[in-house]
């Protein structure tokens, strides 16, 4: 089936705003409860892309839309697959609706967007990504998943794995097809595409319609009806976009006053890497800034976009990867410090702001030799982007501070200084007030020391009041003596301690070598003393030494103790050193069998087995 002979509708965004402004959730079809939900959330006016394609679906068609992503695409195949799925029953490992998304990120705000609905219906949904844990998801499966939001590696390992079958799917939906495509997911796309039963329902959705996404179209949709609500091209009214000329040293800097503006700001890089290091950059320069990029846990990129959402971090560097189908509200800036790979990155990078009609801007650093480069992507884009000249990074034009936001960073440090310094009182604060409640614990208990000491005083016939008196004297002297002493001088404390080091080091050295004298003595002295002191050292030492092996000899003697005295250990092993030292000669070949079995083994050992060996080794060579 060719895309030629499909029912195609084009509804431009601002015209189906004009001529259909009184459209309601409720006259699209759906149920009540849903309708009644979408009020209580806020949403009682469907985009130009939902009214157009919620009917068809509602109604079981095939569905081919075309929209720029933030155009209101989920409710768009969300809704009216919840609607065809209430009140059926769900088998084990056999869900009946699949939505394949191209990231976590996206599968997640996917189901984060239609939990609410799902629960008013009592559908049961279930996030399948990378990154989180297989056995939860396997387990919600055995327990029955009527809607299944899955990115397709996840998905397809979990088939293999036996855990899920597609074989009861009514609806299956792909979102950000052309994404899929640009990150080498068509394969397993059609490989799950191929699972799933024909005569089912079919959506796709994707910002463009490339080749890959055309043939997905003639393959797996029946006479698709294709709505379309913008044109695939960046002309979008509410989003401007500007191209920063700067020379290489000024990049930085002026990224870092860019970021520093008030308001969610997206950042995009081209490495995790230069995520990193452009978001270790910010932070140091007092921006609230953190990095988001593939190479994250999936629990780390959950935890930034929730900070980034909730306003705790301001600035978001991302690569293109972990960018793709980012939905946060609020962001009115989108920096591209590295250029995008093609004119498709671009859009999708442009697509993080002026979601849902919102205004957006987007920005370009481009270095003097990437001008041809980025002004030929804005071309393919179909965008057309005004130029600036940035002469230094010091001080901005006053048109681009204006287009910006950008502050210096000057004001950056001052607003962080400042609250640091109400972070500071705070504490101060907070620490008044534990003093305060000390203090009254404090005088709490010494009136309760106070009472008991007067009741022992009565008990013993004693006055109360001397006793309370005596009490508190004591209280008083004890607290003078904990009390902090006047610091002396710095120069007097230096002295002292000159003085103490001198006199007390002088005497502890020369007690440790024969005695306190004067400093000039104690350098004869030390020679006297010192020979003294080594000679008994010596002597003891030899003592010792000869000790151990067999008295107190001289050192010339010591040689000869030694053996005597290795003679003795070798006695206390069983052996007759004296014997053995006659031997000596002989003890190659030596073996005595009224000797300990360690000598007998050793003197074999080291003796007649090793030369023996040595001996027959050589023979049996020149005789080999």
């Amino acid at each position: 089936m060719s895309i030629a002979s499909t029912d195609h509708v084009v509804v431009p965004e601002n015209e189906a705003a004009e001529d259909a402004p009184e459209v309601t959730f409720a006259d699209l079809g759906l149920p009540e409860g849903v309708v009644r939900k979408l009020a209580q959330n806020g949403v009682t006016t469907p985009f130009p892309i939902q009214a157009a394609t919620i009917p068809d679906a509602l109604a079981g068609k095939d569905i081919l839309g075309r929209g720029r992503t933030g155009s209101g695409k989920t409710l768009s195949f969300g809704l009216p697959t919840l609607a065809r799925l209430a009140g059926g029953r769900t088998e084990k490992h056999k869900p009946r609706a699949v939505i394949l998304t191209p990231t976590r990120e996206l599968a997640m705000q996917v189901a984060d967007a239609l939990q609410p609905y799902g629960d008013v219906v009592g559908l049961k949904m279930k996030v399948v990504c990378g990154g989180t844990s297989m056995g939860n998801q396997i387990y919600a499966l055995e327990r029955g998943v009527d809607v299944l939001v899955a990115t397709p590696g996840r998905l397809r390992d979990i088939i293999n794995r036996g855990a899920c079958s597609l074989e009861n799917v009514e609806v299956a939906v792909l979102d950000e097809a052309d994404q899929m495509s640009d990150l080498g997911f068509l394969p397993e796309v059609t490989e799950l595409l191929d699972q799933v039963p024909a005569g089912g329902q079919r959506m796709l959705f994707s910002a463009t319609m490339e080749n890959e996404i055309s043939t997905l179209v003639k393959r797996y949709l029946s006479n698709p009806v294709t709505h379309e609500v913008d044109s695939a091209q960046g002309n979008v009214t509410t989003m401007s976009h500007h191209i920063l000329i700067v020379k290489p040293k000024d990049k930085a800097p002026v990224t870092a006053a860019i970021a520093s503006r008030k308001g969610r700001t997206i950042i995009f890089v081209r490495t995790q890497l230069g995520a990193d290091r452009i978001a270790e950059q910010l932070c140091d320069a007092g921006v609230k800034a953190d990095a988001l990029h593939g190479g994250m846990t999936q629990g780390a990129r959950t935890r930034v976009l929730e900070d980034f959402k909730k306003g705790y971090v301001n600035a978001l560097v991302a690569t293109d990867v972990a960018a793709r189908g980012i939905h946060v509200d609020g962001i009115d800036l989108v920096l591209n410090v590295d250029p995008a790979g093609d004119h498709k990155d671009y859009l999708h990078r442009s697509g993080r702001t002026a979601r849902a009609g919102r205004s957006g801007t987007v920005v370009s650093l481009s270095l003097p030799h990437q001008r041809r480069q980025i002004f030929r992507l804005m071309e393919d884009a179909g965008v057309d982007a005004s130029r600036h000249i940035i002469q230094g990074a010091g001080a901005f034009d006053p048109e681009v501070a204006e287009i910006t936001g950008a502050r210096s960073m000057t004001e950056v440090q001052a607003e962080s200084v400042g609250n640091a310094a109400q972070q500071a009182e705070r504490e101060v604060a907070q620490l008044t007030k534990e003093l305060e409640r000390a203090q009254r614990r404090a005088n709490e208990l010494r009136e309760e020391a106070d009472r008991l000491i007067a009741r022992i005083a009565r008990e013993q016939g004693e006055d109360p009041e001397a006793a309370v008196a005596e009490a508190q004297a004591a209280v008083v002297a004890a607290a003078a003596e904990v009390s902090v002493p006047e610091q002396p001088a710095a120069q007097d404390v230096d002295r002292a301690d000159r003085d103490d080091r001198g006199g007390r080091g002088f005497e502890r050295r020369d007690d440790s070598r024969g005695g306190g004298f004067r400093r000039d003595d104690r350098r004869d002295d030390r020679g006297g003393r010192s020979f003294e002191r080594r000679d008994d050292r010596g002597g003891r030492g030899f003592e010792r030494r000869d000790d151990s092996r067999g008295g107190g000899f001289r050192r010339d003697d010591r040689p000869g103790r030694s053996f005597e005295r290795r003679d003795e250990r070798g006695g206390h092993r069983g052996s007759d050193r004296p014997f053995n030292r006659d031997r000596q000669g002989d003890r190659p070949g030596f073996r005595s069998s009224g000797h300990d079995r360690p000598s007998g083994r050793r003197d074999d050992h080291r003796g007649g087995g090793s030369f023996q060996r040595r001996e027959d080794k050589p023979r049996w060579k020149r005789n080999g």
